[in-house]
């Protein structure tokens, strides 16, 4: 049996949609995507929760800084109230539950947040030095390298200590979670991956393995390795 794994999906002027390289990325690495709309009821969240074996958050906008316990700052980007309500729910349940979770750009930001961590709410603004994060150029270009620390998951993953990524995003974590450690950082010392060090399979990286997919080995080894981990629940 393939397992079932929940993909988050972005909100906009009443549609829901997301980009065919998530689906596909899993697809490929022998999962069945759920693609998961919006939705308040509870009790069909918990069925949801219950009948899938991971979750996957997806990329998209900023996130509402109130749910790290901050105001607005200048540089903040678009926000989507329901979407963070969504995600939240999802993420507490898979956590709470011990299932896999694949964080990807946003999805990353946001699960930190949700475990307790603090966010950047744009990095040019907050640092005097920094790359360049939101490229100019394809989304399956490599723009930058990182670093993956030694013994991490995300290590054993890619078996390697430095691999290039694509990068979208002027957001990044700021204090990690607790009972969360920082397993990649960039050149000026933006994290760029985030791992649970409490559950079987919790894993965040800043950049889009998704784009990646297909032609990317270490890309392909992210997915592998999650719906491997999915499986094995």
């Amino acid at each position: 049996m393939k397992p079932i794994i929940v993909v988050t999906s972005t909100f906009d002027n009443g549609h829901t949609f997301l980009h065919k390289d998530y689906s596909n990325a899993i697809i490929e690495a022998g999962g069945i995507p759920f693609v998961m709309p919006y939705m308040a009821s509870q009790d069909m969240l918990d069925q949801i929760c219950e009948m899938a074996d991971g979750l996957m958050l997806s990329g998209g906008e900023d996130i509402d800084p109130f749910l790290y316990g901050e105001e607005p700052a200048p540089g903040l980007g678009a926000i989507t109230p329901e979407r963070d309500v969504l995600e939240s729910r999802l993420t507490e349940r898979f956590l709470k539950s011990d299932k896999p979770i694949l964080a990807i750009c946003r999805g990353l930001q946001l699960l930190n947040a949700v475990a307790g961590g603090t966010l950047i709410q744009d990095i040019e603004r907050a640092q005097a030095v920094c790359l360049q994060h939101r490229q100019q150029a394809p989304r399956a270009h490599l723009s930058h390298q990182i670093h993956i620390e030694s013994g991490s998951l995300l290590e054993r993953i890619i078996g390697s200590a430095h691999i290039r990524v694509n990068s979208f995003h002027h957001q990044a974590v700021k204090r990690t979670a607790p009972d969360f450690r920082v397993n990649a950082t960039a050149a000026d010392g933006i994290i760029e991956g985030l791992e649970s060090m409490i559950h079987r399979f919790v894993l965040g990286v800043q950049w889009h393995p998704e784009n990646l997919a297909g032609t990317n080995e270490a890309a392909n080894d992210i997915f592998r390795a999650f719906v491997h981990a999915c499986i094995s629940k």
